[in-house]
This record gives C-alpha cells, sequence and structure tokens, in this order.
C-alpha cells in the first residue's frame, strides 16, 4: 500500500447490499453505508425512506488505487446491480433507490462517463443504463443499525435471500478480486 487512499460514492440500491459487496474486494480498505446527494442535513433512515430528501442509499469506499483502481470499483459496481432501471433494484423502489456514482473529481467523472459508455455499448443489458453520472456533494454516514448489515446478520433472511446471491456473482465474475 502507497499510503495514498482514494474514495468512492456509490448508490445502486440498497446501501446493505452495496456495502456488502464492496466490503469483499481486495484494496478496499472501508466501507459506509450512508446517503448522499441530496439536501437534506443529516437525514434519518425514515426521512430517505420517504423518498423526498433527495438523498440516495449509497456507499463511500476507501480503497488503495495500487490494489484496486477507480476502473475496477466500476467493473464491480456495474455487474452487481441493475443500471438500467430508474429508482428501482429488485423490489426497493423510490429515488432513494437509485443508480448513482458520485464524483469525486474530474477525473472520476471522466472514467465514470467512459465506464457508463463502453458498458452501455456492451449489450450487457436488454435496456439502456440510467445510472446517474454527477459531482460529489455530501454524504451522512446511516446510524449504526444500518451499518455492517450483512456482516453482523448474515442469517436474517434479506441478508441470505438478496445479498449472498450478489456477493456468490461477485465471487463467480471477479475471482481475484474478493477477499474470502
Amino acid at each position: 500500500m502507497n499510503g495514498k487512499l482514494e474514495t468512492a460514492t456509490l448508490g445502486a440500491g440498497c446501501f446493505w447490499c452495496v456495502e456488502a459487496v464492496f466490503q469483499s474486494l481486495k484494496g478496499v480498505e472501508h466501507v459506509v453505508s450512508g446517503y448522499a446527494g441530496g439536501h437534506v442535513a443529516n437525514p434519518l433512515y425514515e426521512q430517505v425512506c420517504m423518498g423526498n430528501t433527495g438523498h440516495a442509499e449509497a456507499v463511500q469506499i476507501t480503497f488503495d488505487p495500487e490494489v484496486i483502481s477507480f476502473d475496477d470499483i466500476l467493473a464491480v459496481f456495474w455487474r452487481t446491480h441493475d443500471p438500467t432501471t430508474k429508482n428501482r433494484q429488485g423490489h426497493d423502489s423510490g429515488p432513494q433507490y437509485r443508480s448513482v456514482i458520485f464524483c469525486h473529481s474530474e477525473e472520476q467523472r471522466i472514467t465514470a462517463e467512459k465506464s457508463r459508455r463502453e458498458m452501455d455499448a456492451s449489450g450487457s443489458w436488454p435496456a439502456p443504463i440510467v445510472t446517474e453520472i454527477v459531482p460529489y456533494t455530501n454524504f451522512y454516514p446511516a446510524d449504526a443499525r444500518h451499518r455492517d448489515y450483512f456482516l453482523n446478520h448474515p442469517e436474517e433472511a434479506y441478508c441470505q435471500v438478496v445479498i449472498e446471491p450478489k456477493i456468490d456473482k461477485l465471487r463467480k465474475n471477479f475471482p481475484g478480486k474478493v477477499k474470502r
């Protein structure tokens, strides 16, 4: 590790799922579930669930770019959620579940837009990608009961039915990148 860590902030549906996926990757130092992109300071989970705070459920990922690049982060992002459904992932619907990349720099924006164009052109999905690419403005960590959910509750039905298949997909598609 070179000591220079970078940050990525992504929304891809329920933050429990996204958090669990990125916690599984080599080179990812820290993942925090929370809320990003909205107009309400320090929102509560219940407020975000109402869908009128402007926030997306998101994760903030701290990673070592010498181990895993931002391009690799985006490759995992695209392959572990449906970027073609507006404001919906599985049974979760509303603007808080939108697919979004919050760019921390102009370099991230350029990389994200190129990645989205390439993924859209790949034909991997039957519909066009609707993922937003926007400047990073804010991030508010979720309360403790919503962080590290999969790690703390692997026996919960939601974890077994929704999150575990995403982790299995990650292991299948990115075997050299997974920690466990």
